[in-house]
């Protein structure tokens, strides 16, 4: 694969983990329990913003992954494709609803709520897309380990943050922004090293 194509996955995970780390760090936060805190947080122009943002995230990803190893580019491609639609669903319909009940129409926003998050066929494939989205990261970290080709630890942060992606959901405000900052270290570490090669790519016979 030409350099130029390196250069180009460098840029797309750099990009990743901004937007990875903006998702967390400037989603409005409140007690979504609430009818308030769910009412000002996800009628917020901002809910819509930084959830495109994980979205166009998860998205770039296996791009990037393409000149480093296919295999792992195509496991967090299916990943990405089980994830976006319980995204797509949580940010435009729970804003949609929101806005709505602002406008002063009569809806149980947080009953709604609950039905589209946790609608048993959106979740079980929200999960295992987060599930690919993770094996397919640590697929990479591994390939790179064994490659020699680009320095060992550079896809450790990179593989453990996918592999947390789950479980930051169940922790607050700030745990969710350190995973954040956690994506961003593991994408811009990964695309430091991408940037900085200037050998055969990864993805050959012998690291597969």
């Amino acid at each position: 694969m030409p350099l130029t194509h390196t250069r180009l996955a460098a840029a797309a995970l750099t990009a990743a983990g901004v937007l990875f780390f903006l998702y967390p760090a400037l989603r409005p936060w409140a007690d979504e329990s609430t009818a308030d805190g769910a009412l000002h947080a996800l009628s917020s122009p901002w809910w819509v913003a930084t959830h495109l943002f994980a979205m166009i995230g998860f998205i770039l990803v296996p791009l990037a992954l393409l000149p480093i190893n296919r295999t792992a580019a195509v496991i967090m491609w299916i990943g990405a494709g089980l994830t976006l639609p319980y995204y797509g669903a949580e940010n435009f319909a729970l804003n949609t609803l929101a806005i709505k009940v602002s406008d002063g129409q009569q809806l149980d926003l947080l009953d709604l709520t609950e039905s589209i998050r946790y609608h048993p066929v959106a979740a079980t494939t929200f999960l295992i897309g987060l599930i690919l989205l993770g094996a397919g990261a640590l697929t990479a970290a591994v390939a790179i380990w064994r490659s020699g080709v680009l320095p060992r630890f550079s896809a450790v942060l990179f593989g453990i943050a996918f592999a947390l992606f789950i479980p930051q959901f169940f922790v607050g405000e700030a745990g969710r922004i350190a995973h954040g900052v956690l994506m961003a270290a593991g994408c811009g570490w990964l695309a430091l090293s991408l940037w900085r090669t200037r050998t055969a790519p990864l993805d050959r016979p012998t690291v597969a």
